[in-house]
């Protein structure tokens, strides 16, 4: 592929989870979460685009919203559970994105807040319509996914390289 390859990047929160006595990393999905997660993958199914790979965080949470997810693709993508993906800075996460292979045209990451909002709001530089300004506002809930549209190599993305083409929350 081309530098100049239309990319994308789909950052993807992980559904809602109980809160329970076991350690932060373990928390399973809630009822809400169960519900929520195959709604967000049958609204990412619908947009059309084909992922060739996901990363998703380790955490319990993040691993059951994905299986409940990806029942509503077309095509399974590729699965990598990335340790690196919990409790992830920004900086830490656009270092990992820099690492996806070239030959990745579109990418899905399924992990936590604040490091999806702060991703999503950092990568986008411009938007569509109001989607930037409903992200603002709304904050990324679970379950929320935004979408960012760049050109170039995925070493190359950075902060303000791509646009928000979609946001979208459970209750849209």
């Amino acid at each position: 592929m081309s530098a100049d390859t239309p990319r994308r990047i789909a950052l993807l929160r992980h559904a809602k989870a109980e809160w329970s006595q076991q350690s932060d990393h373990e928390r399973p999905l809630a009822e809400r979460g169960r519900k929520d997660a195959p709604v967000a993958g049958r609204r990412l199914a619908d947009s059309g685009t084909e992922f060739d790979l996901a990363l998703c965080s380790t955490a319990t949470r993040t691993r059951e919203t994905w299986k409940l997810a990806v029942h509503e693709f077309p095509q399974r993508p590729k699965t990598v559970y990335e340790e690196r993906l919990y409790e992830a800075s920004l900086g830490e996460l656009i270092a990992l994105f820099n690492e996806t292979p070239d030959d990745v045209r579109n990418l899905l990451v399924i992990g936590h807040n604040p490091g999806m909002h702060a991703a999503a709001d950092a990568l986008s530089g411009q938007a569509e319509g109001q989607a930037l300004a409903r992200m603002t506002r709304d904050g990324f809930p679970t379950a929320a996914y935004a979408v960012v549209e760049f050109s170039g190599s995925w070493k190359g993305l950075e902060h303000g390289a791509g646009k928000l083409v979609e946001y979208w929350t459970p209750n849209d």
